[in-house]
This record gives C-alpha cells, structure tokens and sequence, in this order.
C-alpha cells in the first residue's frame, strides 16, 4: 500500500472510531459500526437488529432475517462503490480501498452483534480474547469487488467453546452473505510453528491488520514474527518466493505476451509486483513502496513505476470483476473489447480501440518485468546467495574490468552512471559483451540504461554498432535471450523502430498465442535450435536441412523481420519485403543476402500455403511452386523459417501431419529442380509405382494383379507408397469376393499423429459430404482427404483423421467402431447428418465469436489444370466441412480432393472440383452461384447451412480465370 492509500485507509479507520459516516458508504452499515455498544442515539442497524431479537430471539433462527438486512446494507454500499468506479469519479485505488473499508465495517457490525447479542458474556476471561484479523490482500487494505476474504481469528492460547461458537456463527453469516472467506483460527504460537514450515503462511502474515477484537495480540504475533521468523531467513525467503514465482509463471504459460494473460497470477501482473514487495517488506520491515526508495532498492522513478502499473492491473482487474460478475483474472479475447471501452480506449490513428488497450496492457507487463529484474538482480546481491540466472559464481567484493565494463559480482556493470550518455555505443557492447560471455547484467547497468536509453537513436545509422547488434542476431549462441533483454529494456525497438511498432502488438485470433515481438523472438530460438540440432529428434528434417544452409545469417534476419509489417494494414508480406530492403543493408550484409532476406519475408509463408491448401499430386502445384522458388537454397531457407514460424506461434500449433505436408512438398520440390516429376518423369513414375505393387502382391495371380491395376488412373499411382497401395489391392479385392457394399479400414499413423481411414464403397453424388457428416457426427477431424472413382464404378476414399476433442490419432477401440457405425447407418440413411449436426451444433462462445474471422470464398482456374480450385475461409465450427460439401454436391459438382486445414477459430477448405462432364467450372454465372452459395454457408456459423441463394456483389472476392 502507498502512502496515499494508507492515510486514506487511516481516515476510515478515524471515521469509525469517532461514529463519523466514512466517505462514500452506506449508513445503514457506518452507523451500525457502533450498533450495540452505543446507548445514545438511534442508528438504522441497531434498530433493525433489536428488531429481528424481539422478533426472532437469539437461536438459530435469526441468522436468515439478519442476513436479509446486512445484505441489503452490502448491496447498497457495492453498488455506490461501483457506481462512482465507472462513471470515472473514483479511481481504481479509490475502488479497492473501499471495497475494503465496506467489507471491513460488515465484520465489524457481525462480530459486535456476534458477542454482545447472540454470546454474550458480562466479564470474559482471558482465554476468550481474540483478535478478528485481516490478511493477504485483505489485510493491505486492497479487495477487488468479487476477490477473497481472508480472516485469521488469532487467540492467546488454544480456543475455548465459546469462542468456537463465535467464529461459527461469523464465518456462516458471511458465507451466507455470498462472500468467498478463507478462514484460519490459532494461536500466537501455531502462527508462528506454521509460519517457520510454510511459505505461503509466512506470506500471509506479513501483512496483518486488526479489523475487531483484542488488538494487543496482534501486536505481539508481530513481535514474535519480527524477532522468530524475519531475523536471519531472508536469502531462504527470497529463494522460496522467487520459486514459487517461477513455477506460478510456468502454470500461466511463462510469458507475459500470451494473448489471453491471466492479470493476477500471470507474468508481468498483479502477483509479480506483490512479490516484490513481499520481499521488500521481509527484508527490509517496510511499509509502503516508498520506503523501499529510502533503503536503496529502487530508485525514485521504479517506484513511480511500481505504482503507476499497480493502478492499471487494479483498473483492468475491477473492470473485469464488475463486467463478469465473479473473480474473473484473465483478459480473455471476448472481454478485452469491452474492458477496453470500459477504460476509455478508442478507435485512433488506424488501430482499433481493443488494440490500443491490449498494447497497453502487455507494456505495463514489461514494465513489471523491468522491475522484477532489477529488482531481483538487486536482492540476489543484498541476501548474498548464488545467482538464479545463470551467472558466474557470487565473489563478494570481487571488482575487475572486462571490454569497458566493470564486472561486479559476475555481472557486467558500468564504470560511470552516465557512461551511455558518453558514449552511447557502448549500450551496444553491454548486450553483445553480455552475450559472447554469458553473463548478466548488473542492476546498476540496467538503471543507467534506463536514464539513457534516448540515445540509442543515435546508433541507427552507426556501422560499429549495427556490426555488433548483427553478431549477435546471428552468432554461434542462442541469441534469444540476448535480444528479448534488448527488448524489455527499450533498446530494440529505438534501434528498429519498424520492431518497435510491432512491439506488444495483438495478434487478434484463437491461433496465435503471442504478440507478435514475443513471437519474432521465439522464432529466432527455434532457428538457433534447428541449425544447431538440439531439435533434431523433434524435427529430424528440419534439423537436417539447416545443416547444409550456406545463408546462415540471411536465414537469422528474415526470422527477426518476418512479421516486422504485421498491423500496417494490407499484406504483410509484401510490406514486410520492403522493410527489409532498407534496413538489411544497414545491417551490413551483402547485396546477395539483402535480395535473399526480402524474397523470405515476401514468401515467407508460401511454403505452408500450398503444403496445407493445394493438392500436392496435382501437376500444377508443384510445377508453379518450383518455379517460383527457383534455387535449392531458397528452398532449405524457406522450411527452415516455415517450421520456426509455425512452431513459435504458440503451444500445439506444431504437429507432425503438418510436418509431413511440409516434407512431402519439400522433396517434391527439391525431386523436380533435380529433373524430375515432368510430363515424361510422370508417366515414368506411374510404371514404377505400379510394378512396385505387383512384386508386392505375393501370391496373387498374375489376372489378379492386372486386374487391380486396371482400377485406377493416373494420379492414384502417384499419391500413395507402395505400403498403401498394396493394402488397398486387398481390401478390394476382399470387398469384391464377399459382395460388401461397404468395407472400412482404418490404420494409425503415429509419425503423422493422425488415423487413416480407407472407405471402399460404390460411388455415387454426394458420397464425400455424407462421409464428411458421418465422420463430424462421430468425432473425426478430418484433416487431409484423397477421393478417388475406380475404373469399376466403386470409389475409393482415404481420409487422414485426428480427434476432435483430444486432437492425435483417433485410437481407441470404442472411437473407431462408432465411426464405423456412423459411415454404414449413414450410407444406408438411417442417420442423416445434416440434421443430426444441426441439433448438436453448439452456439459459438463469447471468446470464440470474439476472434476475427472475416468469410472469404475463392474460385480459382489457373492453379490446376485439370480442376477448378476452391478456397473457402470461414469460422470453423462442428459440421462446417458436411455443410460446404454437400452444397458443392447441390452445385452438381465432383469432388476430387480437399485440403482441410484449421488455424484457431479459422477453417481454410480446398476442394479441387470438376462439373458433371469432368471439366473445370469455366461460366462466369456458375461460378458466381458458387461463390455464393458458399458464402451463405459461412454466413451464420450458429446457424445450420440451409438458405435460399442470395445474391452478393462482392466481385473482388471471386478470382476467375480463363479455362486453360
């Protein structure tokens, strides 16, 4: 608590002690502070509890109606709190302070009516003392509108009946009051027996206030608690809350530019500066921030600082408090708009308001985190203990100079607090000397950064220091560390400005999980982690790749600058390109790797692009995809960056189904700029692969096998390995033999964390959307399809599968029977899923809906030569696939392969279509059916895809191309 704060809460303490009415509360609840002791003049309480005795006496039946009264007390004085919080005149620190004095009048009012009405005793002995104590937050003074209650009923020696009988009856009127109290009742001597064993009760008993009762024995726990438990164990207590910081941090996600942070226990929020000052007070017997300015561990502004931050987090924690109704602490996509509006923030300068909130919000993170190194860095030196971050050994008093810095305790320190004001390339220094040695940097050091860091704009242009700022972006150690302390210090983004725009910058959707600087910097750890091999067990061909990488330091740049022009409005990429064109050669590298550099961010995501959204057996793909890549080179880099873009945004977002479209591209591409995969190499490959199968089918005879090959065309040779084809030979063959209408097989691929499901079935229109709808109804995923018609009529359908809810392999037996069961009841029209999907769909969550997924259909003839390519983006919901296949299969079109892949709540839908002759969709006026249509489907996703076509006129949304 501030010193502002603490005479604030001093006055409502002076108010109650004198029967004046605190500022802003009910009277109903000042007055009746004093309700039973006071025989003068008539207060609201007082009558109305004399009231309730008469009425109801003193047993059990009195606690409803005194619970009606002291409720309606409660509701009024939250609504008045509340009522000057948002109408703005009062602020959050106003708000939580008295939050707390309401609460704190309430116990007072139940403790008094608890011992003089309902227990009472004319000369209570010396066992019945005690003291109603506040801890935790509580006992700072500080409650947010729905936080925790905690009460320590502190006693002299072990309880007696009566006072059971008291604590009873206040705890269960609260209770039934609905407030949430955490409660303990003990002694002086268990306080501190329990405080010496647990951290946390060590933590809770630093900040004690007397709300009711005997106060003597508060002071005396606290001069037992001084004297017992402070003296001499503060390195243990440092070391224990700084674990239990890090482990609480490693819960919440372990970086304070999550998306959705927790405001509370995350990193960078609340809890992160009540440690601090946890510390601060354990070590140091402060009461206030302030103080800690006096003691020399923070200096005047950090503690302008501390407190300027603690006022935001308690704005946004009240707002969101009020808003949901309960202790809600994380800032979920669906609140932060209105939260934001809630605080003031606008639409302004071409960011929209909630992003203006939540760039705020994650610098006052890193202004914690500021704090919590300095901080740290400062204690770790005070308590004498080794190092947490990787140092070199502690030597008290050990002073020597390294490359122009003072190496103090095995931390780099400055010589002079104005050195970077002196000499500003020495910033640059700090951080590389630091990186090439592996050694921290000493709090002294940091805090004359901060004085200075204006300067660092004067590096922008300076060779020296763009050589230094290079070697380590693209040196032989991790720099990730390096340039994330870059960062939080302010460096990076005055020394790139275009990196300071992206700097706590949203990245507004339920795929990425990080702001995009947070996102940069773990990219360029997962490339140090690739090209080194550490992944290699992870990501063999990823590892194996960056190995043979020649542009080394080209490949380290185009990750920094990779999402640079994320915010700008309009493609990323391609304004990305020019960024890199002016700052690359500022950078020092070679024309041949500034061209590299601009061509990775321009393309930087075209290698997944066509992995996940384009038919990979498609002539065409490949051929275009090589064409534009145009060097082996070119290609390493880009899977290198593709698997740490991908693998950097966020947990889970990797997969090993992704991994293998990435591959499989990757060594098409790489086949064909060998010679390979043109007309006459197709064909070749068609032989190949189908005298593969035939020395594969031992024991079949020889009318057998060419049988089997007679069944399918040209591009099923191409899509599956020998492995496969010949599992596919005998389950035709057994379907054949037996007269089965419909044989399913189904196979689990860990390596691709998916299962693959082969349906062997006559073929017919709008099979594949009845396969898509059996297959949502029974929990499959489906992320990968091939659709093939045998020469016989019979189609054969092979879809890679995950599942739904717990994503991998869908593997249990009990799963893969009813996905059986549902394909047959389908096919036989039992089950009709359009309507079974529709009673299941749910409607989409607030935090869903909140993500931003703009509809968006394209219908493309120059891709394929063979097919019409549609694209489809759209919210992603249950039966989303059945709903736009079976539309396609209205449209009288064929299906012949589809792409499905799922980014957070957006769904990207490829089908490769050909109308009922076998060629493209070429008339204009189709093709505007089509759009259309599809677009209806997306439309509503709480809504199932049944409506009459409409008309749009939104051309810029078709791409059309002449039949080639």
């Amino acid at each position: 608590m501030d010193l502002k704060a603490r005479d604030n809460h001093e006055s409502l303490s002076r108010a109650r002690r004198t029967g004046a009415q605190p500022s802003g509360l009910p009277a109903t609840v000042a007055s009746g502070v004093q309700a039973s002791t006071a025989a003068a003049a008539p207060h609201p309480l007082r009558d109305a509890f004399a009231a309730l005795v008469d009425q109801h006496g003193t047993g059990d039946s009195i606690r409803p109606p005194l619970v009606a009264v002291l409720k309606g007390a409660l509701d009024e004085g939250t609504r008045g709190i509340r009522q000057r919080f948002e109408a703005g005149q009062a602020d959050a620190t106003a708000c939580v302070h008295e939050t707390c004095a309401l609460v704190d009048d309430l116990i007072r009012v139940i403790a008094d009516f608890t011992t003089d009405t309902i227990f009472p005793c004319a000369s209570p002995t010396v066992a019945e003392r005690f003291d109603l104590v506040a801890t935790g937050g509580y006992g700072r003074g500080e409650l947010a509108p729905a936080s925790d209650i905690d009460l320590l009923f502190l006693l002299p020696y072990k309880r007696t009946a009566r006072v059971e009988q008291i604590v009873e009856f206040i705890l269960y009127t609260l209770w039934d009051l609905g407030l949430k109290v955490g409660h303990a009742v003990r002694s002086i001597d268990e306080c501190i027996r329990h405080a010496k064993e647990d951290n946390t009760i060590r933590t809770n008993l630093l900040e004690l206030r007397s709300l009711w009762g005997d106060s003597e024995l508060l002071a005396e726990l606290r001069r037992r608690y001084a004297r017992e438990v402070m003296v001499g164990n503060g390195p243990a207590f440092v070391v224990a809350k700084l674990a239990e910081r890090d482990e609480r941090h490693r819960r919440m996600g372990d970086s304070r530019y999550l998306l959705e942070p927790n405001i509370k226990e995350g990193k960078g929020g609340l809890r992160d500066l009540q440690t601090l000052f946890w510390i601060g007070k354990f070590l140091y017997q402060v009461d206030t921030v302030d103080e800690l300015v006096a003691k020399g561990v923070f200096l005047k502004e950090e503690a302008a600082g501390f407190l300027k931050a603690q006022r935001f987090l308690w704005s946004v924690r009240c707002h969101l408090h009020y808003f949901t109704g309960r202790a809600e602490d994380r800032l979920t996509l669906d609140l932060q708009a209105e939260i934001g509006r809630r605080m003031g923030y606008t639409d302004h300068a071409g960011a929209v308001s909630v992003e203006r909130f939540m760039k705020h919000y994650f610098l006052v993170a890193k202004d914690v985190g500021d704090l919590t190194r300095v901080f740290c860095a400062a204690l770790e030196a005070e308590s004498k203990r080794p190092p947490r971050f990787n140092f070199l050994p502690f030597t008290l008093g050990r002073r020597k100079e390294m490359e122009g810095f003072l190496l103090d305790g095995e931390r780099l320190s400055v010589r002079i607090d104005h050195q970077f004001k002196d000499q500003p390339i020495d910033i640059m220094r700090l951080f590389h000397v630091s990186y090439l040695h592996g050694i921290d940097i000493h709090p002294r050091a940091l805090r004359a950064l901060t004085r200075s860091v204006g300067v660092v704009r004067r590096l922008r242009n300076d060779p020296e220091a763009n050589r230094l700022f290079l070697e380590i972006l693209t040196g032989r150690d991790n720099p990730e560390a390096t340039l994330r302390r870059m960062s939080e210090a302010g460096v990076l983004a005055r020394f790139i400005p275009d990196f300071g725009r992206v700097v706590a910058q949203m990245q507004y959707d339920m795929y990425h999980s990080f702001t995009v600087d947070e996102h940069t910097l773990q990219a360029i750890g997962i490339a140090h982690a690739l090209e080194t091999g550490v992944l290699a067990e992870e990501l063999p061909l990823g590892c194996a790749v960056a190995r043979e990488l020649v542009s080394h330091r080209a490949l380290r740049v185009a990750v920094l600058l990779h999402d640079i022009a994320k915010g700008r409005g309009g493609d990323h990429s391609a304004l990305g390109e020019k960024v890199a064109e002016k700052l690359c050669p500022r950078f020092g590298l070679t024309p041949e790797e500034c061209e590299t550099v601009a061509w990775l961010v321009r393309h930087h995501l075209v290698l997944s692009a066509t992995a996940f959204r384009r038919d990979l057996e498609d002539e065409g793909t490949v051929r275009d995809f090589v064409e534009m890549i145009q060097s082996p080179e070119r290609l390493r880099l880009l899977l290198v960056l593709t698997i740490a873009d991908i693998r950097a945004v966020g947990p889970n977002r990797w997969n090993a189904w992704r991994g293998a479209l990435l591959g499989e591209l990757y060594h098409q591409a790489l086949e064909r700029m060998s010679g390979g995969l043109g007309p006459v190499r197709r064909q070749e490959r068609v032989r190949l692969a189908q005298e593969r199968v035939r020395a594969a089918l031992t024991g079949w005879s020889n009318e057998e096998i060419d049988w089997f090959l007679s069944l399918g065309y040209t591009p099923y040779w191409l899509a599956f390995d020998t492995e496969t084809q010949a599992r596919h030979a005998s389950l035709v063959r057994e379907a054949e033999r037996n007269g089965c209408p419909l044989d399913i097989n189904t196979r689990i691929d860990r390596g691709r964390g998916v299962t693959e499901v082969t349906i062997y079935t006559g073929d017919h229109p709008g099979l594949f959307s009845q396969l898509t709808g059996a297959m949502a109804l029974a929990g499959a995923n489906i992320v990968d399809a091939r659709i093939f018609t045998l020469n016989n009529g019979k189609a054969l359908d092979v879809f890679w599968v995950q599942d739904a809810h717990a994503g991998g392999p869908l593997d249990s037996g009990e799963k893969l029977a009813r996905l059986a069961v549902m394909t047959e009841q389908t096919l036989r029209g039992l089950v009709r899923p359009l309507q079974e999907l529709a009673k299941r769909r749910p409607m989409l969550s607030p935090r869903t809906r909140a993500a931003k997924v703009e509809p968006r259909v394209l219908v493309d003839n120059q891709i394929s030569s063979t097919h019409t390519v549609i694209e489809v983006n759209g919210r992603d919901r249950p039966g989303l696939l059945h709903d736009l296949t079976r539309t396609l299969t209205d449209l009288s079109l064929q299906i012949t392969t589809a792409k499905i892949s799922t980014y957070g709540a957006r769904a990207i839908d490829v089908f490769y279509v050909k109308d009922v002759f076998g060629h493209k969709v070429a008339h204009a006026t189709k093709i505007r059916l089509m759009h259309d249509r599809l677009m209806d489907v997306l439309a509503d996703a709480d809504q199932p895809a049944v409506k009459p076509v409409t008309k749009r006129g939104n051309d810029a949304a078709v791409k059309v191309a002449r039949k080639s």
